[in-house]
């Protein structure tokens, strides 16, 4: 596979550094091969969940954490202690660890998660804080009873 290497960028770009490193992790191959699937729906316009395919593992195999906007949620199966006595025919359920990284836009945060029928739901919601929403802007200082009315209704 061909890499790119952006360390030239590092000299002529400020800040973007993060960007930067999301583009070149990007571009590396997946570690965990495509296991476990996943499907990532959008609710609403604020509002999305992830589910993993994560059959025979329970709530205490599984690990979700949230560390600069990147959504890490591994598996790690312990197993039986009559897993050495079993004479399996065909094995087609993988129980091998894993490790998902989803990288999450700013402002959205994890609201919760849960496991039910082998699937792990995590649900996302974007919350934009106040001085990051668009506000009207008067015009030469002119107050408008319609325009004020307006952006009170807007901010409510």
């Amino acid at each position: 596979m061909r890499t790119t290497d952006f360390t030239p960028l590092y000299r002529t770009i400020v800040g973007f550094d993060r960007l930067a490193n999301m583009i070149d992790n990007a571009a590396k191959l997946e570690p965990s091969g495509g296991y476990p699937p996943y499907n990532i729906e959008q609710l609403s316009e604020h509002e999305y969940r992830i589910e993993l395919a994560v059959a025979g593992f329970g709530e205490d195999d599984l690990d979700l954490q949230v560390q600069e906007n990147v959504l890490t949620v591994s598996g790690k199966r312990i197993p039986a202690e009559d897993a050495e006595d079993r004479n399996y025919l065909h094995r087609g359920i993988a129980e091998r660890s894993f490790e998902r990284r989803f990288h999450l836009a700013d402002h959205v945060q994890v609201r919760d998660a849960s496991l039910a029928n082998g699937l792990l739901s995590i649900r996302l919601e974007r919350e934009i804080p106040e001085a990051k929403k668009p506000r009207r802007i008067v015009v030469n200082g002119k107050t408008d009873a319609k325009l004020i009315s307006a952006n009170k209704a807007d901010a409510a």
